[in-house]
């Protein structure tokens, strides 16, 4: 009896679509046209996306990782097409997040015989990769890809297989299972003997500060509970946005330059850190390095890397909150989270002054663009951001709901997030709003992401926040007494280019104008909106700079501060503190 065969390419698709894939972003070339092939013919099962840069496919795979919790699944070409897709390779390797790479490449009887667009893929992707694979032979093609999800999934990185195309025309005998059914996710139990001498060290400190990383996403009741049962105050990373309620009067928000105020102040004045889940990379900078430290992660080498440590301890954050919950004495109520509250309170009011303040020239100001957007936004929103001032501005203004989502590229802080981001969001959750948030640097680089929004009829909304500069680098070159330089950009009309894609756009000036394309977005239904919000260059508040304590600033400095950033009202924590 004949074996029963089967098309090395297709199934290795149907290698992808038992793992629960069901989208693939690309472009199609010649090194890669047996494997387009084979998704014609599953087309039901996994569709293919079809984008205009490689670079669009490869971050929106990263995003809809970082959003969903799936792998995500891009491919390329043989040289272009595949050197094309490091930059959003590399957001999902810096985020920690899996990532199928496939790349295409000459025939196997063409390799290392110098073909049209060969190189030597292999090391290219060393780097970038938890797994890197030239297929051997068609019958390793669906056992490669099969692997390669499996690493991808374990070591939260990028995984990438490199196909001859010649490989993936050859008919196979069909007895490989793919290994999907036996994916299993477990969690790492902390030990009792660590949770006790972190315990000892919350119950004898004075002021107490717990931050948070996207390690202990989807433990918003925990953290809340922990929050209130030992009086502490809370502060985030950037990518843990939305995980503890902005609103709550425990939350200080994110420490940094892409920051709030009250984090910054809480971090340094804190002498106990309870850091969980995180390794937010500028702590040396902006955390008290005279703190005692209790470090909670499940991977062992990120012990001591941001600051000494006290107690680490090896578990599941979430677990490991829980364990200290149950253990551990009430805190009361003290000076220290009632000085953090009124800081908190002070920063929040202060914000809110701007909500619909015109800026300078005839432009707007940021703050009315999150106005509107909470004003319009649903409560199962995505809010896909970009990098730059846009970044600080949205970890700043956008005030998040409990079952909203938050994305962006956090630790390899690549500009064009957005529009891909964006993509992915839609895609994995059709039924959900989204919104992407973008400088006008960022959102040039990816403006072809626009023509697959359409081409896809995605109802997204685009908003770009247009101050014709590099705004955040704008403010890097002021702060250390350089000329800026190469940080200007001329303003382009991104609403006539949108509309030359067929996407219904505003360009606004005004409140009322931005007021009146709210509303059109909030009724858009099977094609994308754009948005482009003139806004003025003032330098945001830096939070990382303030210049507010009279024992630190001479009166006039302090005043000079306030008039620049019209931050009159503002308190600093130690004016609050009386000890």
């Amino acid at each position: 009896m004949t074996a029963k065969t089967i098309n090395a390419a297709v199934k290795m698709v149907e290698v992808l679509s038992d793992w629960g894939i069901d989208h693939i972003y690309g472009i199609p070339g010649g090194s890669f046209n047996s494997t387009m092939d084979a998704l014609f013919q599953k087309k039901d099962k996994v569709k293919y996306i079809q984008v205009r840069h490689e670079e669009v496919g490869a971050i929106a795979a990263a995003a809809d990782s970082k959003l969903t919790g799936k792998i995500g699944v891009v491919f390329g070409s043989a040289g272009p097409g595949g050197t094309h897709l490091m930059n959003g390779l590399y957001d999902a390797m810096c985020d920690h997040v899996p990532v199928l790479a496939l790349i295409g490449q000459t025939p196997a009887s063409q390799m290392n015989r110098y073909a049209f667009q060969e190189i030597n893929e292999n090391p290219i992707y060393a780097d970038v990769s938890v797994y890197n694979r030239v297929v051997m032979t068609p019958e390793q093609l669906p056992i490669v890809v099969d692997n390669a999800i499996k690493e991808a999934y374990a070591k939260k990185g990028v995984a990438v297989v490199t196909i001859p195309v010649d490989y993936g025309q050859v008919e196979i005998s069909d007895v490989f299972v793919s290994s999907a059914h036996t994916h299993k996710i477990s969690v790492l139990l902390p030990k009792e003997v660590d949770i006790d001498a972190a315990l000892v060290l919350l119950a004898q400190a004075k002021k107490p500060y717990l931050y948070i990383g996207q390690g202990i996403s989807g433990a918003r009741e925990v953290v809340k509970q922990f929050s209130e049962q030992f009086s502490i105050p809370v502060g985030a990373s950037v990518l843990a946005k939305g995980v503890f309620p902005d609103e709550h009067e425990n939350f200080m928000g994110m420490s940094g330059r892409v920051a709030w105020k009250t984090g910054n102040e809480a971090s340094i004045e804190a002498d106990l850190i309870i850091f969980v889940g995180s390794d937010f990379p500028f702590a040396e900078n902006f955390f008290n390095p005279k703190a005692k430290f209790i470090q909670i992660d499940i991977d062992s080498a990120k012990f001591g890397r941001r600051h000494s440590v006290d107690v680490a301890i090896l578990g599941d954050a979430k677990l490991t909150l829980q364990r200290m919950i149950e253990k551990g004495e009430s805190r009361t109520k003290d000076e220290w989270l009632e000085a953090n509250r009124e800081n908190k309170k002070n920063w929040w009011n202060w914000r809110h002054s701007f909500d619909y303040r015109e800026g300078k020239n005839g432009l707007l100001r940021v703050e009315p663009i999150y106005a509107e957007i909470s004003r319009i936004a649903d409560d199962e929103a995505i809010f896909v951001v970009d990098v730059g001032n846009v970044t600080l501005n949205s970890v700043r203004h956008l005030e998040m709901r409990a079952s909203q989502k938050f994305t962006t590229s956090g630790w390899f802080a690549t500009m064009g997030y957005g529009i891909p981001g964006g993509i992915a969001a839609k895609l994995s959750y059709p039924d959900r709003q989204v919104f992407t948030l973008s400088g006008d640097g960022g959102f040039a680089m990816m403006l072809m992401g626009l023509i697959t929004q359409a081409q896809y009829r995605l109802p997204i909304i685009n908003i770009v926040q247009t101050n014709r500069s590099f705004g955040f680098i704008e403010g890097e070159q002021e702060d250390t007494g350089q000329s800026k330089f190469g940080v200007f950009l001329d303003d382009v009309d991104f609403a006539t280019v949108a509309s030359g894609m067929g996407i219904e756009s505003y360009t606004v000036r005004s409140i009322n104008e931005l007021r009146q394309a709210m509303d059109a977005a909030k009724k858009i239904k099977d094609l994308p909106i754009v948005i482009d919000v003139k806004v003025d260059d003032s330098r945001p508040l830096p939070v990382e700079n303030l210049k507010l304590d009279p024992k630190r600033y001479s009166e006039e400095e302090i005043v000079k501060f306030k008039e620049r950033y019209e931050a009159r009202d503002l308190l600093s924590l130690k004016e609050l503190l009386k000890g």
